[in-house]
């Protein structure tokens, strides 16, 4: 159905604004957590300061937030993957060797979903979009 590839391939853009929407609001909760106990309290304490959860709460916070907003996005995508990255390999990977075991799922979902926002953008409904059109 050559058909239906070409009615999925005109909502590209759409569906990836919500995607990216959904992976900017996560990311920023992970943040909002780790920085201001809010919605849940974060199990370990985060002194203002401290490396690497205070820190990687304020990269989760600020790149959520721009992702979120869809503001410079390729941009803050590309520095939320490499935080995620480097939170595996810190966190997760010397626990062991596979992501089911060490509970790595995550920091690589988010990886690979923000390395796929550096090539693609933001989508129809980003900020980018609206000044790119000016």
């Amino acid at each position: 159905m050559p058909n239906l590839d070409a009615r999925l391939d005109s909502f590209f853009p759409y569906v990836l604004s919500v995607f990216r929407v959904v992976l900017g609001l996560l990311f920023t909760l992970r943040g909002t957590v780790k920085l201001f106990d809010w919605p849940i309290p974060f199990a370990l304490d985060a002194p203002i300061g401290s490396f690497p959860f205070w820190w990687a709460g304020v990269i989760e916070l600020v790149a959520g937030l721009l992702i979120l907003l869809g503001f410079v996005t390729r941009f803050a995508a590309f520095i939320a993957s490499g935080q995620m990255a480097v939170a595996y390999f810190m966190q997760h990977q010397p626990k062991s060797m596979w992501p089911v075991e060490n509970g790595g799922e995550l920091p690589i979902v988010f990886c690979f979903g923000f390395l796929l926002l550096v090539f693609a953008g933001g989508g129809a409904w980003a900020l980018d979009s609206m000044r790119s059109r000016r």
